[in-house]
């Protein structure tokens, strides 16, 4: 099988559901977005420590939600392909707030703002957090540009998923820099 196929060429793509749409237009830029965020957390995964085998298994846990979120992403609401895909539960939420609660519980309490940074490998997870607001703010641009029923209860649960995943990856930046032995750094006033 070819990787390329020539069908993108003049500028339009097909989605899941068999539409062609624009390669610009909003739903294939969120869905887009989740597929770098998903390459970003690839990298993070590359570069975790030893003693994160817990962190390692949970993000490559949220790398196939992330897929299967961009499934449903790519395909029109109400389109018989979505008998295809498999609905993200809300049990995926209360279960990655628990693992916020989980690895928070061995962190010192945050009584300060912090900077992005500290190890290589905290700043990458900084990086996937920025990259997860952004598929956010997408998402929920999407979910109100088409405004259908349908779609609403589609992406409900992909928009709290990406909420709390970006509350996740702060917490493993700064899960990963205390088992690196590096400080979070402090924001202060210029």
């Amino acid at each position: 099988m070819k990787v390329y196929t020539g069908g993108g060429d003049k500028g339009k793509t097909s989605l899941f559901s068999g539409e062609r749409v624009a390669k610009h237009s909003l739903r294939i830029d969120a869905y887009g977005d989740l597929d770098e965020l998903n390459s970003v957390i690839g990298a993070l995964i590359s570069m975790l420590p030893d003693g994160t085998d817990q962190v390692r298994e949970e993000l490559l846990h949220i790398q196939a939600r992330l897929f299967q979120a961009g499934a449903w992403l790519a395909t029109t609401p109400g389109s018989s392909a979505t008998e295809f895909l498999e609905q993200i539960p809300a049990s995926v939420i209360t279960d990655l707030e628990q693992k916020i609660d989980q690895l928070s519980e061995e962190l010192p309490a945050l009584k300060e703002f912090i900077l992005p940074g500290g190890s290589t490998t905290a700043s990458w997870a900084h990086i996937a957090r920025t990259v997860c607001r952004r598929c956010e703010r997408k998402v929920t641009q999407l979910n109100i540009e088409i405004q259908t029923d349908a779609e609403d209860s589609t992406l409900e649960n992909v928009l709290v998923y990406l909420n709390r995943l970006s509350d996740y990856l702060f917490v493993v930046a700064r899960y990963v820099n205390k088992v690196s032995n590096t400080q979070d750094q402090a924001w202060q006033q210029p």
